[in-house]
């Protein structure tokens, strides 16, 4: 198995965008044709983290116009109703499958919505049964939990690295936040030990503290960062709006949400997530990007063909003092060559791989099942192809290089 024990120096990919044809900025299984498909039992299916989906939604595209109409193909269900925005909506995820909630977020996918059968760990088989399964893998942002996730073993899962990305702070562009805070700071505020922006820093106004729900693996990494390895606990005064409660929290990853206006706001962000929806991404049809007829949307030929910018007014900070991106500050959008990318200098302790998360084999070097070894593997389709490198570029994250396919 080629493993990793910590995140090594990696070199960031400049992001150009690429022409693309347009189709709606909307996901779940898209079939070549740009309609939406119900998978076969015998199809590749995954679930699990908004902060990856976008690129996911484009791998599948791409990857299934490389292979024969006959092959198993490869689908992505997005963490979300893309047409809607509904939670926990009921869906079919194979041909046959029982309908079920969709997972939401890294922990969902791998574990299932309230321990639902498209969780990655519920080994629920397809109608034919044999070794197919209605969930074939998940996507996270986050790194194994040695307290709720099985091992790497037999029955167990394996973390398949394939990217790398950031997360920082993010406040409105009308904050009463300070411009750069630290880890002791931003944990005094999280555990509520600092309750107000002039205690840091900032102006004498309330501190807003909000975290995305609760089985989003940014939330879960942001706060395993502030605790230096183990996940701090939020105060009381978090996620504290009228109404919030934890069935009903902001989507990770936006700006859009009602709980994140305002000047006192603070909210973790993925700054792969952000670079993509500012800079790749087409403008939101109204303010609070909702569908409007099914469409959030309406990418150009040059934008990414799956997401939509609902970053609001959010920026991003310096955290320990250190830049997100290069260039920092952001320059203002369009951009066409030279799109800012990630920073390689940022804050380690804030940088993280995401992953593809699979059952785990003995038959494969890396412990990868064999009929997904072609895609996820360190010589598949995800880690090799142009086409795939490019997309990774273009939704924001920054290459792997050699490490790409590593797994633990």
């Amino acid at each position: 198995m080629r493993t990793f024990k910590k995140l090594l120096a990696v070199a960031s990919v400049t992001a150009t965008a690429t022409a693309l044809a347009v189709v709606p900025a909307m996901a779940d299984p898209i079939g070549n044709s740009g309609k939406p498909v119900t998978p076969k039992a015998s199809d590749i299916v995954g679930f699990g983290s908004d902060t990856i989906q976008n690129l996911f939604d484009q791998y599948s595209l791409d990857y299934n116009k490389t292979i024969k109409a006959s092959a198993p193909h490869l689908y992505s269900w997005d963490a979300t109703n893309p047409k809607t925005a509904a939670v926990h909506d009921l869906i079919r995820a194979k041909t046959g499958c029982a309908k079920a909630q969709r997972p939401n977020g890294s922990s969902e996918g791998i574990l299932g919505s309230a321990g639902g059968p498209y969780g990655l760990t519920a080994n629920t088989p397809d109608p034919k049964g044999g070794t197919k399964f209605c969930s074939d893998f998940a996507r996270s942002s986050r790194a194994r939990s040695t307290l709720t996730d099985p091992p790497a073993g037999p029955g167990g899962i394996v973390f398949v690295a394939f990217g790398h990305d950031a997360v920082t702070w993010a406040t409105n562009a009308k904050s009463n936040a300070p411009a750069n805070l630290t880890t002791a700071q931003l944990a005094s505020i999280y555990t509520c030990a600092v309750t107000n922006w002039h205690q840091v820093g900032g102006k004498n106004a309330p501190i807003n503290a909000q975290l995305p729900q609760t089985g989003s693996g940014t939330r879960k990494f942001f706060l395993t960062a502030l605790g230096s390895g183990t996940p701090i606990t939020p105060g009381a005064c978090v996620d504290s709006s009228a109404n919030e409660s934890p069935n009903n929290l902001p989507e990770e990853n936006e700006g859009v949400n009602k709980y994140l206006k305002g000047p006192n706001v603070i909210y973790p962000y993925s700054i792969g997530k952000y670079i993509a929806q500012v800079y790749h991404s087409a403008k939101c049809l109204n303010k609070s990007c909702t569908p409007v007829r099914g469409v959030t949307c309406k990418p150009s030929k040059t934008q990414n063909r799956f997401g939509c910018d609902t970053h609001g007014s959010m920026v991003l900070h310096l955290l320990n003092g250190t830049k997100p991106t290069k260039p920092f500050p952001l320059p203002k959008p369009p951009c066409t060559t030279k799109c800012p990318v990630l920073s390689t200098s940022f804050s380690p302790a804030f940088v993280r791989f995401v992953f593809v998360v699979v059952r785990w084999s003995a038959h494969t070097a890396g412990n990868i099942p064999k009929n997904l070894e072609g895609i996820f593997g360190a010589k598949g389709w995800i880690c090799t192809n142009k086409t795939a490198k490019t997309d990774l570029a273009n939704y924001g994250f920054g290459s792997l290089g050699r490490l790409c396919g590593a797994s633990s």
